[in-house]
C-alpha cells in the first residue's frame, strides 16, 4: 500500500466518514445503452454456448452475422456485461488400473512377465584420473508376480551389449519369461533384441512413449535402491573401501539377498517366498542355445580377397577377417560375441562355413580357408582354334583340288 493512497483515504474519511470510503458504482454499470439489447442477448447466448469464447471473438461473430455494426461494440463495455473468458479445461486424465502377472516367469495360459529398465544411480571414482568420477548404471529385471529380481548388475555403459549380458544371466538362472516389458529406449528397441526374443520364445513388449506408469514395479524397486543401497555404497566410497565396479556388484548382490528376504508391503510376503511358492514350471533352455541366441548377428560383403571388415568402432578399430575363398564377393551372415572375438561364425544361405580368422598378411592362406572345392570337369573335346583350323584346312583342300583338275569345257564353250 502506497503512502499517497493512505493519505487519500484519510482525506476522504475526514470529509465523508465511512460511506466516503465505499467504492462507487459506475454510472453505466447497469446500463446497456452502448450495447443494443438484441446484440447483448446474442452475445450472452454465444458466451453460454461456448464459455471459452473471448470478447473479441464474440464481437467478430456479431459483426460478421450483421447483429452489430463494425466498431459499434467496445471490448471493455461487453466484457463488463459478460465477464472474462473461461480457460480451456485440460483433458480428463485417462484412468489407470493396477495389474499383476498371474504367475512367475511363464504360465500355461496368460503367462508371466518380467519388467526391465536401467537406473542411473551413483558414481565411482576414476582410477586413472584422480578427482573425477564415472557414472555406474544399474540394469535389472524383476518378476512382475513376485517382485523377485531375476538379475541386476552395475555397468559403466548403458549400451545394448550390457543389456543383453544382464538378460542372458537372468535367463540362465531363472529360465525364459513369457513377456519382457520395457521402455522405448534405444537399447530395448533394436533388431537384435527382437531376434533374441523370437529365438528364445518370449514376447517383447514396449510401454507407450510418455507413459511409464505400466513399469511401476521396477521403478519402485529403483526407488528402494536409492533409499537403502545407495547411501551405504556412498559411505563405503567415501571411506575408500569401495572403488571398483567389481566390488560394487559384489556388495549389491549381497544387498539384493536381503531385499529378497524382506516382506514386501503389498504382497505381505517376501519376494523369495512369493516366487518359490508358485509351482508354475520354469522354462529353462540349453546353455549352448542361450549362448547362440545372444550372439550378435550382422551381414557383411566378402571382398575379392576373401576378407571382410568387422567395422565396429567399439572394438578399437575395424579388424579384418579372412573367410573361405568359396565366399568371395558373396554376402554372408556373421555371428559373434562383441566382447569375445575369438570365434566369428560365418553363414551363407543357411549353410555354416569355417569360422572367420583374423587376417595375417605374413601367413599364407590356411587350408581350411583355401580355394572352394570344384566339381570335376568332363572334357567336351571341342576347341575354337582346332575347329577354325579344321575349317581352314578344308577350304584350302577345295581350292587346291580345283586348280589341279580343271573341269572339261563344253562343246559350245570357248577355252
Amino acid at each position: 500500500m502506497g503512502k499517497r493512497a493512505l493519505e487519500r483515504w484519510l482525506s476522504l474519511y475526514r470529509k465523508g466518514g465511512l460511506e466516503a470510503l465505499k467504492p462507487k458504482e459506475r454510472a453505466d454499470r447497469h446500463s446497456s445503452r452502448s450495447v443494443p439489447d438484441k446484440a447483448l442477448e446474442k452475445a450472452k447466448a454465444l458466451k453460454k454456448e461456448i464459455p471459452q469464447r473471448s470478447v473479441p471473438q464474440i464481437i467478430t461473430i456479431l459483426e460478421l452475422a450483421g447483429e452489430a455494426e463494425k466498431g459499434q461494440l467496445k471490448q471493455s463495455t461487453l466484457r463488463r456485461q459478460l465477464g472474462p473468458a473461461e480457460k480451456a479445461k485440460s483433458p480428463r486424465p485417462k484412468p489407470r488400473r493396477r495389474f499383476e502377472a498371474p504367475c512367475r516367469n511363464r504360465g500355461p495360459t496368460e503367462g508371466g512377465c518380467w519388467q526391465g529398465d536401467c537406473h542411473h544411480t551413483l558414481y565411482l571414482p576414476e582410477r586413472e584420473a584422480k578427482g573425477k568420477n564415472r557414472q555406474a548404471y544399474l540394469l535389472a529385471f524383476i518378476d512382475d508376480y513376485s517382485r523377485y529380481v531375476t538379475h541386476g548388475e552395475y555397468y559403466f555403459e548403458e549400451r545394448r551389449p550390457k543389456l543383453e549380458d544382464a538378460l542372458k544371466k537372468a535367463v540362465l538362472k531363472f529360465g525364459v519369461p513369457s513377456r519382457l516389458y520395457c521402455d522405448n529406449g534405444a537399447i530395448y528397441s533394436g533388431p537384435h533384441l527382437e531376434r533374441i526374443s523370437g529365438e528364445l520364445g518370449f514376447h517383447l513388449v514396449h510401454s507407450r512413449p510418455g507413459v511409464p506408469e505400466g513399469r511401476g514395479k521396477i521403478e519402485k524397486f529403483f526407488q528402494y535402491v536409492d533409499r537403502s543401497f545407495k547411501p551405504e555404497a556412498y559411505a563405503l566410497i567415501a571411506s575408500g573401501k569401495l572403488s571398483t565396479l567389481e566390488e560394487l556388484n559384489k556388495r549389491f548382490w549381497a544387498w539384493l539377498e536381503l531385499y529378497h528376504q524382506k516382506p514386501h508391503g503389498s504382497l505381505k510376503k517376501t519376494p523369495k517366498e512369493r516366487f518359490e511358492e508358485d509351482r508354475t514350471p520354469l522354462r529353462r533352455l540349453d546353455l549352448l542355445k542361450v549362448r547362440q541366441s545372444f550372439l550378435w548377428q550382422e551381414k557383411r560383403r566378402v571382398d575379392k580377397t576373401g576378407c571382410f571388415s568387422l567395422g565396429a568402432p567399439t572394438f578399437g578399430g575395424s579388424p579384418t577377417y579372412e573367410v573361405s575363398a568359396a565366399l568371395i564377393r558373396k554376402q554372408v551372415v556373421i555371428r559373434y560375441d562383441p566382447y569375445d572375438l575369438g570365434a566369428i561364425q560365418v553363414f551363407h544361405e543357411g549353410e555354416a562355413y569355417p569360422d572367420a580368422q583374423p587376417l595375417d598378411l605374413k601367413q599364407p592362406r590356411q587350408r581350411d580357408l583355401g580355394q572352394a572345392a570344384q566339381s570335376p570337369v568332363t572334357p567336351t573335346g571341342l576347341n575354337l582354334l582346332e575347329l577354325a583350323k579344321r575349317q581352314y584346312d578344308e577350304e584350302q583342300r577345295k581350292k587346291l583340288g580345283a586348280m589341279r583338275f580343271p573341269r572339261p569345257l563344253k562343246e559350245d564353250e570357248e577355252p
